[in-house]
């Protein structure tokens, strides 16, 4: 099944991955932090990207996520690195990850600046180091994405949400 296919669709894991699936999803309620839920989803991806027989499609889009969780923010630029054009991109890796790389882009940049508020309160220094243009760009993915401001999210009590918020079983 291709990933767009479930884009905004909530669809058990264990109806995709079978027993594993749900196996994970336990392990994922039992996490203590949101860092090691991602380690535990990231573990399970890897795991089973080894499994199956990968199409070229599939290969482009795992190149492309290494890069854009790297350093290369630009689809344009990773297209490049991996030469093909920004259109067969996007399309490759819509049908493989469930959104675009823009998108995907975004959400690691958002990500990093969460990781980043452990140690600093600097929104201007957590938004550059992230990779974002400015302070107001980082403000304005929080509220899109998060729906709250960097302040309100820092606010919010540390029991709720839960590091495996959204996770159903």
């Amino acid at each position: 099944m291709a990933a767009n296919a479930l884009t905004d669709r909530i669809v058990p894991l264990e109806d995709l991955w079978g027993r594993p699936g749900g196996d994970l999803c336990f392990e994922l309620l039992a996490a203590r932090s949101q860092p090691e839920v991602l380690d535990r989803v990231s573990r399970a991806i890897a795991l089973r990207a080894h499994q199956t027989f990968e199409p070229a499609s599939a290969r482009l889009a795992r190149r492309a996520v290494h890069l854009l969780e790297g350093d290369a923010v630009r689809v344009e630029t990773v297209a490049e690195q991996l030469g093909v054009t920004a259109r067969h991109l996007r399309r490759a890796f819509t049908a493989n990850v469930g959104i675009g790389p823009k998108d995907f882009a975004r959400t690691v940049r958002l990500q990093r600046a969460v990781r980043m508020t452990a140690t600093s309160r600097d929104w201007g220094r957590i938004a550059v180091d992230a990779g974002y243009y400015d302070q107001a760009h980082l403000i304005a993915d929080f509220r899109e994405l998060i729906g709250l401001t960097p302040g309100a999210y820092m606010k919010r009590p540390a029991a709720s949400p839960g590091p495996a918020q959204g996770v159903r079983c």
